[in-house]
């Protein structure tokens, strides 16, 4: 895959043991995966699915490179009526890896 995309709570924030266990992004990367979205810290699933459905968008539509996605995506929740403004609410995505 060229891009993974966890949009679930926390998933960029794996740690290192002792016994070896690796955060699951970490995992990707070595893996062989170059782009992944990863989430900093729990985040509602409302806005989780209206920031995911605008990152896409910006995607497929729109033809912008992922990180340029994922801000337009962020600003879209933090300037429209429909999105919710609170960036705790939605800022916790990040694109890890190559952004083209």
């Amino acid at each position: 895959a060229k891009l993974v995309v966890l949009s679930a709570c926390d998933t960029g924030r794996g740690e290192i043991k002792g016994e070896g266990v690796v955060g699951l992004s970490r995992s990707l990367i070595a893996a062989g995966v170059p782009s992944l979205v990863v989430s900093l810290w729990q985040v509602p699933d409302d806005d989780t699915a209206k920031l995911m459905t605008e990152f896409y968008t910006n995607i497929y539509t729109h033809k912008f490179d992922k990180a340029k996605a994922m801000r337009e995506a962020m600003l879209s929740m933090l300037n429209d009526g429909d999105g919710n403004p609170d960036p705790k609410a939605w800022a916790a995505f990040t694109v890890i890896g190559e952004t083209r």
